[in-house]
């Protein structure tokens, strides 16, 4: 018990670092990245699109494939792109579009992770799909530039000249309101990569122009949470190290640069028996990584990595359903996540958020005993959905969300 306490402690005093005198981030959008799922998944595509918003999903990452949308200089097949983004509008859900992949003929008919030989054409597929989709308010550049199975060479001085910068123009000359995001880096550079940290203040000194800096925070071994774990003198940036984010993006770009985390995931075992947590501790984790991106004032979007399982075991198991279907506890955490935020013998402060919902939303905080589900205490959430009280809860107390509304449960959360 006393290293649980000591390993809390050191969390609070985390996360109160990290939100320091800012206040909590009003906007903060949560969404889902799950290419093929969107694609392939049960059900119809408007089925899809429609349990996406029954989960709370408000915003959902999607990759625009440069080489197979624009698979002849001049010519553009968007069938993909216009069905997902109509299914996806239809139901109230923003999308994050990512751009990605060149053309062989752009590059010399080399890998899709090598960038083109002129910038123009890269910016003249990004002023084409902001023509085409002149509603899209948040753009990325790439994915995880600092790598190299993505960008050969992982150099952030060519990501931002031959990549970023005129895309990013492009996109702001045909819609002025739009935000842009450099980076998608990864949590480290791997095998011939660049770490994040040398990437960004790479592309700081490349003259780097964007609104936001996205990053995907994901952990770097079973044994990290998202407040505890992580490596803060290293160049790797994870959940854990939330803090090192915030501090090299605004050293690098400014205080207003806003920061996306558009692709976090916690990998579960079973069936990952290497890299995955057990269930219970995915669903702890992804609530209380929400949590930390709230406290985080320059935190605009959290993404959850993915809706369900890669089929492949060396691929990633984050879903929040296996292969097969079944729902994970975290599937509940992601909807309704509960955290803890501190504790003083029997008051406990908790915070948690309902979804979907619009304005302030009925919600129940109920407690586990005597063998059933019990209402602790009820009330009502702030405008977006937010729930902040202290409540009467000791120790080993079981506490869940309920949403009257849908009829809904959170996954469960154990006092510690």
């Amino acid at each position: 018990m006393r290293r649980v306490a000591v390993l809390l402690a050191f969390a609070f005093v985390a996360v109160g670092a990290l939100a320091g005198r800012a206040p909590a981030a009003p906007g903060l959008k949560i969404g889902i990245a799950d290419d093929a799922w969107l694609e392939f998944g049960p059900g119809t595509l408007a089925e899809r699109a429609v349990r996406l918003r029954e989960l709370g999903v408000q915003v959902a990452r999607v990759t625009f494939d440069w080489r197979t949308i624009e698979a002849t200089p001049g010519t553009y097949d968007w069938s993909r792109e216009d069905a997902w983004l109509e299914a996806l509008r239809a139901e109230g859900i923003a999308p994050l579009v990512t751009l990605w992949g060149t053309p062989g003929w752009a590059n010399g008919d080399r890998g899709a992770n090598v960038p083109p030989r002129s910038a123009a054409t890269f910016a003249a597929f990004a002023r084409s799909a902001a023509q085409r989709y002149p509603w899209v308010q948040r753009w990325v550049v790439w994915n995880e530039p600092n790598q190299r199975r993505w960008l050969v060479p992982p150099s952030p001085a060519v990501y931002v000249t031959k990549l970023l910068n005129p895309a990013a123009a492009a996109i702001k000359a045909t819609i002025p309101s739009a935000s842009v995001a450099g980076g998608a880096t990864a949590p480290r550079g791997g095998k011939g990569g660049t770490s994040p940290v040398d990437f960004i203040r790479g592309m700081a000194r490349a003259g780097a122009r964007l609104d936001a800096y996205a990053h995907h925070p994901h952990a770097l071994s079973p044994a990290e949470t998202p407040s505890s774990g992580g490596c803060e003198r290293c160049a790797t940036i994870t959940m854990a190290t939330l803090g090192k984010l915030l501090r090299e993006v605004r050293n690098g770009f400014g205080p207003r640069t806003r920061i996306w985390l558009t692709e976090l995931g916690y990998q579960t075992n079973p069936p990952d028996r290497v890299l995955g947590v057990s269930w219970a501790r995915q669903a702890r984790y992804l609530a209380e990584a929400q949590w930390r991106a709230y406290l985080a004032a320059r935190v605009d979007v959290f993404i959850q990595y993915l809706v369900r399982d890669e089929p492949r075991l060396d691929a990633w198991q984050s879903g929040l359903e296996t292969v097969a279907g079944k729902a994970k506890p975290a599937l509940a955490a992601f909807s309704l996540p509960l955290a803890q935020s501190g504790r003083k013998g029997e008051s406990t402060t908790i915070w948690g958020q309902v979804r979907p919902g619009t304005g302030a939303r009925r919600y129940v905080l109920q407690r586990y005993g005597e063998g059933r589900w019990q209402t602790l205490v009820g009330g009502r959430t702030t405008s977006r959905g937010y729930v902040m009280r202290t409540v009467r809860a000791g120790e080993g107390t079981i506490l869940r969300l309920f949403d009257p509304a849908t009829g809904r449960s959170g996954a469960s959360l154990l006092v510690r």
